[in-house]
C-alpha cells in the first residue's frame, strides 16, 4: 500500500482499472476536445463481464480493506495526494482537452480536488455518546462494502475526489463511473491508485449510457453516490431501489442570490460576475437567478455588465470563458439562448447565439434585464453562460420568490446589515447559504440540497457517515 510519490503517469494511453490491472476491452470510444473539436484519445467501453469481475474484485478486497486501521487507510490517501500533486500539469492539461476548462479553472478544480482528499484525512468519526457509572454508549461506523462514485462531467477531478476519499478513508471498496463525456481523468485517477491500495480497492471502469445501470442494478453493489441532474438522480434512485442500495444524490439546483440596498454595487457585481459564469456557468452551485433591490438595481446592472464584457474568452492562460463541455450540452443552451429572443427579453450584454468566429462550443457571457418571474430562463436552470438580473423592492416578496423553486442547493444574500443577512438567510429554502459570497465549500462541512436538489448529503463529518453502517453498543455492569 505504498509507492513513490514521485510515480508518473502516461496520458496517451487509457485503460479500465479493474483488480489491479490496467484492461484496454474489447470496443472502444471516443471523445472530442470541446474547445477545439479536436478528437480526443480511445478509452474503452465496459462490458457486463467487466462490470461483474470490476464488481467480483470489489467485493473482496471490500472485505481486507475494513480490517486495515484507519490510521494506515489515511496514510495510504496522503502517499496517493502526494502522487498525484506531482502530476499536476499533466491532469490539468488534459482536464482542459476533456473538460473544455481553460487553465486558470482547469487547475483551479485539480487543486481544489487535492485539498478535499488532505482535508478528508483530518476528519474522524464521533464514538462516545456516554460514559457514566451506570452505563457506556458508544457507536461504530463500519464500512459498507462496495460503493460506486457516479460523476458528472462539470468537475470530473474534483466530484471522483468528493467521493473516492471519503469511500476510501472509511474502509471501502470504491468502482469510480465517470461521466462518458469526461472519462480521461477519472481513469487516470484510479490507474494511479494501483500504486498505493490494494487490488480491487480503487477500480475505475469507462463506457456509454449503458455502463451506470449496469452498476447501479447490480447485486454486488451496496451503496451508489451520484452527482448529476434531477431527472437521471430519480432514474438512479429507482435502479437502486430494486436492491435495496444505499444511495446519496447532489442534483441539480438555481441558485438564487438576494442583493440589498446596502451593498457597494460594483464590489458585488464584480463577484456575481465571476460566481455566475465561472466553468462557463456549468455549477450546480453557481448563481443562476440574481435578485437586485431597487435603490442599487440600475449600478450594479451596469457594473456586473462591464466586468461580464471584460471577461476573455477562450482557452490560453489567460482566457476565463471557455466552451460549454459537449455537443449535447451545447444544443441544449442554443435553445436555452434562442428563446430569449423568440420571448423578447432584453439582453444587457451578450446575445443569444453562439460565437461564430469559435470552432468550439463557444457562447457569449449573457446578462438578461429583469425578465419576468415565469420565464423559463428564471424557471428552469440554465447551466451555461447566461443569468438574469430581477427587481425586488420588498423583503418578504423577494424571499417569496427566492424560494419559488424545487431546487434547493444554495442561495446567497449581500448586504453590510448583519441581522437582515441573518434574517434573510434563516428564511431561505437551500442546503448550503453564503453571506457575501457564495458556491464556497469545504471538505469539512456537509454539502446537500432541499427539495429536489438532492437527498443525504455529501462531505464533511455527516458525509464520512454516509458511507458506513452504524453500529450503536449499550454497555452496563453487572
Amino acid at each position: 500500500m505504498s509507492a513513490s510519490t514521485e510515480a508518473s503517469l502516461d496520458f496517451t494511453q487509457f485503460y479500465n482499472v479493474i483488480d489491479g490491472n490496467l484492461e484496454k476491452g474489447g470496443n472502444m470510444r471516443h471523445t472530442f476536445n470541446p474547445g477545439t473539436l479536436d478528437r480526443n484519445l480511445d478509452v474503452p467501453i465496459s462490458s457486463v463481464e467487466d462490470v461483474d469481475r470490476a464488481v467480483g474484485a470489489a467485493q473482496k478486497a471490500a472485505k481486507l480493506w475494513a480490517q486495515v486501521p484507519w490510521s494506515e487507510r489515511k496514510k495510504a490517501i496522503e502517499s496517493y495526494v502526494s502522487a498525484l500533486e506531482a502530476n499536476a500539469d499533466k491532469f490539468i492539461e488534459m482536464l482542459v482537452k476533456e473538460q473544455g476548462k481553460p487553465p486558470f479553472w482547469a487547475k483551479n478544480e485539480f487543486e481544489t480536488g487535492v485539498s478535499f482528499l488532505k482535508g478528508f484525512c483530518d476528519l474522524s468519526l464521533p464514538e462516545t455518546i456516554e460514559d457514566t457509572k451506570e452505563r457506556k454508549v458508544v457507536t461504530h461506523y463500519t464500512p459498507i462494502g462496495v460503493v460506486v462514485g457516479v460523476t458528472p462531467w462539470n468537475y470530473p477531478i474534483l466530484l471522483a475526489c468528493g467521493k473516492l476519499g471519503p469511500a476510501l478513508l472509511t474502509g471501502n471498496a470504491f468502482v469510480l463511473k465517470s461521466s462518458p463525456h469526461t472519462p480521461y481523468c477519472s481513469l487516470k485517477l484510479a490507474e494511479l491508485g494501483m500504486q498505493f491500495f490494494p487490488p480491487g480497492v480503487f477500480q475505475a471502469l469507462s463506457g456509454d449510457d449503458a455502463l451506470g445501470p449496469l452498476l447501479t442494478t447490480h447485486p454486488g453493489v451496496i451503496m451508489v453516490s451520484f452527482t448529476g441532474s434531477v431527472s437521471t438522480g430519480k432514474r438512479v434512485m429507482e435502479q437502486c431501489a430494486g436492491t435495496l442500495k444505499r444511495v446519496t444524490l447532489e442534483l441539480s439546483g438555481n441558485d438564487p442570490a438576494i442583493v440589498c440596498a446596502d451593498v457597494n454595487p460594483v464590489d458585488v457585481a464584480t463577484r456575481l460576475a465571476l460566481f455566475a459564469f465561472c466553468n462557463a456557468g456549468q455549477l450546480c452551485m453557481s448563481v443562476k437567478r440574481i435578485y437586485v433591490h431597487d435603490d442599487v438595481y440600475d449600478q450594479v446592472l451596469s457594473a456586473m455588465t462591464a466586468v461580464t464584457q471584460s471577461l476573455k474568452v477562450g482557452l490560453d492562460s489567460e482566457a476565463f470563458l471557455g466552451p460549454v463541455a459537449h455537443e449535447a450540452q451545447f444544443e441544449r443552451l442554443k435553445a436555452v439562448y434562442a428563446k430569449l429572443e423568440t420571448d423578447g427579453l432584453r439582453i444587457a450584454c451578450g446575445g443569444t447565439r453562439p460565437l461564430q468566429e469559435s470552432r468550439g462550443y463557444f457562447f457569449p457571457a449573457t446578462i438578461v434585464d429583469n425578465p419576468p418571474d415565469q420565464a423559463v430562463i428564471v424557471r428552469e436552470e440554465q447551466f451555461g453562460p447566461v443569468v438574469p438580473l430581477l427587481r425586488w423592492s420588498e423583503e418578504s416578496d423577494v424571499l417569496r420568490r427566492a424560494n419559488d423553486s424545487d431546487a434547493g442547493l444554495g442561495a446567497s444574500v449581500w448586504t453590510r446589515d448583519d441581522q437582515q443577512a441573518t434574517r434573510i438567510a434563516s428564511q431561505l429554502e437551500a442546503g448550503n447559504v453564503w453571506i457575501n459570497t457564495h458556491a464556497e465549500v469545504m471538505p469539512n462541512a456537509p454539502f446537500g440540497g432541499h427539495k429536489k436538489s438532492g437527498l443525504g448529503v455529501e462531505w464533511g463529518v455527516e458525509g464520512l457517515k454516509s458511507y458506513c453502517n452504524l453500529r450503536a453498543i449499550y454497555s452496563r455492569t453487572l
